[in-house]
């Protein structure tokens, strides 16, 4: 497995990986990701920004997500305490393709984030879910994230829907 920044050229293969991702949520019955985000037009801008990552395998896009290294204007308050003071980066839009689920790919993910996150001098990655995203709650969990309260979406088609907050120190 690699790395690799996204390129235009992958952005069919990262909304159709999205499109997986959305329903997945909408059969379990979350409104998460069923109001236009993430957009082509979000990933579009990941790309131009450098900010959309891939894992690749065998010329295969197993996953995707986006590695902010800006303070995100929604974990600016939170009803509960974050771990780290300071600066951060966050993960957003973590998506694994449906025929690469249960093999890791999704931890893998989340540790490339950590490895360039530390790499950058950051001192915790932060990034949220769906109160009942339990999967991806799980999976938060065993990559050592920990749960730091709730925050509240702002802007986009999602403004003010709230959202599980979870950090991992490094």
């Amino acid at each position: 497995m690699e790395f690799i920044l996204a390129q235009t050229e992958h952005l069919e293969e990262m909304c159709r990986i999205t499109a997986e991702a959305k329903a997945q949520l909408k059969k379990l019955g979350l409104d998460q990701w069923q109001k236009g985000y993430p957009s082509r037009e979000i990933w579009e801008e990941d790309i131009r920004t450098q900010m959309a990552w891939l894992v690749v395998e065998e010329n295969k896009i197993l996953g995707v997500f986006a590695f902010q290294t800006t303070p995100d204007v929604s974990y600016g308050e939170i009803d509960g305490k974050w771990l780290a003071d300071g600066e951060y980066a966050s993960m957003h839009r973590v998506c694994v393709s449906d025929h690469s689920k249960g093999k890791g790919v999704a931890g893998k993910m989340f540790a490339h984030g950590f490895a360039m996150a530390g790499s950058l001098g950051f001192p915790s990655v932060r990034i949220d879910t769906h109160p009942g995203n339990l999967p991806m709650q799980r999976a938060l969990g065993k990559a050592g994230f920990l749960r730091c309260g709730t925050i509240y979406l702002k802007g986009g088609c999602e403004d003010g829907d709230a959202r599980i907050a979870f950090e991992k120190v490094l």
